[in-house]
């Protein structure tokens, strides 16, 4: 169990060259307190501590109630939260898996609360004069706050753009055009480059978090303008991971499962990571969330547990059979007690959980219907996976961003298709290590269809009744480099990547993106070729009640 809290996050970021943290390093409630005082004035000695909200609002924006993780995959196609029969959930899970998006769904109002609490943090102590005398903090600083900003500029497009902390008295933000963030976003990564510090420790932002953050921006560009006629972000992209990669400071963890431990700070494969800690930083609940009660004691953690969400059947059935990814990821089946070995049960049955499910909300799912997510470590006696870090960014990552862009591009500066297919490969080869065949990728494989059977998948008949069977056939054949977008899947679950790679990869000859061009489970998919609305999510009515110069998103109500 960790015991580490941020003071070293802050001792690292500013310096002693700047503050003196001996007297700063009480961690309470005030540093929290403090950044809601809209005009907080603070001196150089408690500066330091005043960093915590650009910390904690990320942590709040990961794995804040409904964070970013959900709002990435519970919109995808690998897992959902449906309507627990006899427990409950469903309401806006429900809404999320289904893509019917509304301005009062609680994930896009986290990530909109927590992301402009980081920038108003970043804000407020760019505009401190102790903290304008080092050029390290304020690249790091002004570098958070790119990353905030390439989080909303993902979800919503058209969001205000501040940059400054004091207003004057009744001043109300400004949308910016989607084009003009955009710019802010990468001419600020672009100013702070090389700056930041090569050797940082956990959460804070480095030289090679600012390359992949730009790498990010290009490699979603055409997909964010919907304009494909441009293929040099691509470039751009390889350019920016090839900084990552070439630095010769990465390297591909040994085992999977290393970069998901409840502390990930020995880990080679990180480049940015969030930490969490008991007392000051817990919060990541992603074993609490899946883990039904009784299904505890096969863990023997303490905290509390719901089993909530599930995996998708549709998106277990696509794991070759010896990808240890798959048991490093999901339980299924008897749940055994970790002390006793006993099979355990609870209301007079035994807990297994099944493969199959039966609907999101018609009727919805039985409390043991669904695979568990266990990719994140769980520690005997710990409260589930609450202070387990997050890798934001690992070079798996960056490697897959380069091949993807090769494949896109045909090859780049002399590096041939072939050199996409081994990145791959080489992600891949410590999932296969029984039998190292298997990990290789082929060029051909990369550039064919997806082997997810889409369609609509559900069983709208009771437990104990006959099934009821509502599907469709449609396949994934025909989707641009489905083969890779398969192996970002199996790699990058429960990492909020999946969202904006379905809308990253299009259908061969539709016009359309996977994410509203596909149906699975019980999402349908968009007929209209035309309409591409939910790509974004809609501004939450909270804030568009309290700022009449919001503009609602297209394709939603207010």
């Amino acid at each position: 169990m960790k015991t580490k809290t941020y003071k070293f996050i802050f001792a690292l970021i500013l310096g002693a060259t700047i503050f003196s943290f001996n007297s700063c390093t009480n961690l309470d409630e005030t540093i929290y307190s403090q950044i809601a005082a809209e005009k907080y004035t603070f001196s150089a000695t408690d500066a330091a501590s005043m960093f915590a909200p650009v910390y904690s609002s990320l942590r709040d924006v990961y794995w804040g109630w409904n964070g970013l993780c959900d709002i990435q995959d519970e919109s995808s196609d690998l897992w959902c939260t449906p309507y627990r029969i006899g427990i409950g959930w469903g309401d806006l899970y429900v809404s999320m898996h289904k893509h019917e998006f509304h301005s009062q769904i609680g994930h896009i109002w986290t990530e909109w609360n927590g992301a402009y609490s980081g920038i108003n943090a970043c804000n407020k102590l760019l505009a401190n004069d102790a903290v304008k005398t080092s050029a390290t903090a304020v690249s790091q600083l002004r570098g958070y706050r790119a990353l905030y900003y390439y989080i909303l500029f993902d979800i919503f497009r058209n969001v205000p753009l501040d940059t400054t902390y004091n207003h004057p008295k009744g001043w109300l933000p400004e949308q910016a055009k989607p084009i003009d963030t955009w710019n802010f976003i990468i001419n600020e990564l672009n100013a702070i480059k090389g700056k930041c510090g090569k050797d940082n420790g956990m959460g804070q932002i480095n030289d090679y978090t600012v390359n992949m953050i730009l790498a990010k921006m290009y490699l979603n560009h055409n997909a964010w303008f919907n304009n494909f006629t441009d293929n040099s972000w691509y470039e751009k992209a390889i350019d920016e991971v090839n900084e990552v990669i070439n630095s010769g400071k990465f390297s591909l963890a040994t085992n999977y499962s290393d970069n998901f431990k409840e502390d990930i700070s020995t880990s080679k494969e990180i480049i940015f990571g969030i930490p969490y800690a008991q007392k000051y930083a817990g919060g990541n609940y992603y074993a609490n969330k899946w883990i039904a009660t009784a299904g505890r004691a096969a863990f023997n953690f303490n905290g509390w547990a719901t089993g909530g969400s599930t995996v998708l059947p549709q998106f277990l059935d696509t794991y070759d059979s010896q990808d240890s990814r798959y048991t490093s990821c999901w339980t299924i089946g008897q749940q055994y007690d970790i002390n006793s070995g006993a099979a355990i049960v609870a209301d007079g049955a035994p807990v297994i959980y099944t493969k199959e499910i039966h609907s999101i909300d018609n009727p919805g799912c039985y409390p043991y219907e669904g695979g568990r997510l266990v990719k994140y470590q769980i520690l005997s006696g710990d409260w589930g996976t609450s202070y387990d870090d997050v890798p934001f960014f690992r070079l798996a990552d960056a490697y897959m961003i380069k091949a993807e862009c090769l494949l896109r591009l045909g090859g780049y500066k002399g590096e041939l298709e072939q050199v996409a297919a081994d990145l791959v490969t080489q992600v891949r080869q410590r999932a296969f290590k029984n039998n190292p065949s298997k990990a290789i990728r082929t060029v051909a494989q990369l550039k064919g269809g997806s082997v997810y059977a889409y369609g609509h998948r559900e069983n709208q008949g009771k437990m104990g009744e006959a099934d009821k069977w509502i599907t469709t056939t449609e396949g994934g054949a025909d989707i641009e480099l489905g083969g890779l977008l398969d192996d970002l899947a199996w790699e990058f679950v429960a990492e909020h990547h999946r969202r904006q790679d379905l809308i990253r990869f299009r259908i061969n000859g539709k016009n359309q993106n996977v994410y509203n061009g596909k149906s699975w489970f019980c999402k349908n998919a968009t007929t209209d070729v035309t309409d591409n609305h939910c790509d974004i999510f809609p501004i939450p009515k909270a804030f568009m009640d309290g700022n009449p110069k919001l503009k609602q998103n297209p394709g939603y109500t207010k």
